[in-house]
């Protein structure tokens, strides 16, 4: 397998050093560019720095990898041999995210074959339509959403005992984590909810509050947070 991927004579064309250089320069800037939109447009509770930093390296692994294959197919086969070895265990994330991982992948490929032009204009233009569509939340919908932390007590069934506010007062709740606090005898619960048109807010967090125990509750608009 790695005979085939080594080996200097299965090499159709040479490289210079400088075009190797460039194109790995290139896959850098817009994988700079890709990570910067996602860090833009993400919602700082859905932003990862980690996958940021994927997006800045993966352009560049990808060119590299063109580099390695060129037009062999004995060393195309070896490189999937090899990649194949791998297995990836994280899970997967959100649609937006793969959209970001494909972008990454076309912009590494542009680069790598030397179609610099097409690489940068591609990566342009779909940033700035992420960035159109950010702004103007194309996602749609009237509503925003806002993420809700209540602190309850420990003998409080928070699987249930919130069900009627919620279905009174939002469009819909998920319920995104559960922790416990204060060694044990508190828990603080997260949701995800889309509170309903003209609703009080005051008066939702109220009818928490009476259910709570008057314990600590934080209610926060998702989007206030993204790009900080």
């Amino acid at each position: 397998m790695f005979e085939s991927l080594f080996s200097t004579t299965a090499t159709s064309s040479s490289l210079s050093l400088i075009e190797v250089i460039v194109t790995i320069v290139m896959a850098f800037i817009c994988g700079g560019i890709i990570s910067f939109t996602y860090h833009k447009t993400s919602i700082k509770g859905h932003y990862s720095e980690n996958f940021a930093l994927t997006m800045i390296l993966l352009p560049a692994v990808i060119s590299i990898i063109i580099f390695l294959i060129g037009s062999d197919v004995a060393r195309a086969f070896s490189l999937a041999g090899a990649f194949s070895i791998i297995r990836f265990r994280s899970a997967p994330g959100e649609p937006k995210d793969i959209a970001y991982v494909l972008f990454a992948m076309a912009a590494g490929l542009a680069s790598g074959v030397g179609a610099f032009a097409y690489a940068a204009v591609f990566t342009v233009i779909l940033c700035a339509v992420m960035f159109l569509l950010f702004k103007t939340k194309f996602k749609g919908g009237a509503t925003e959403s806002k993420q809700l932390v209540i602190t309850i007590p420990e003998d409080l069934n928070y699987e249930t005992a919130f069900a009627d506010i919620m279905e009174k007062f939002t469009l819909k709740s998920n319920l995104k984590r559960v922790k416990t606090t204060a060694l044990g005898s508190l828990y603080q619960i997260f949701y995800d909810i889309d509170l309903k048109e003209n609703v009080s807010t005051k008066a939702f967090i109220d009818e928490l509050r009476c259910r709570n125990g008057n314990l600590n509750i934080s209610l926060t608009l998702l989007s206030d947070q993204a790009g900080e």
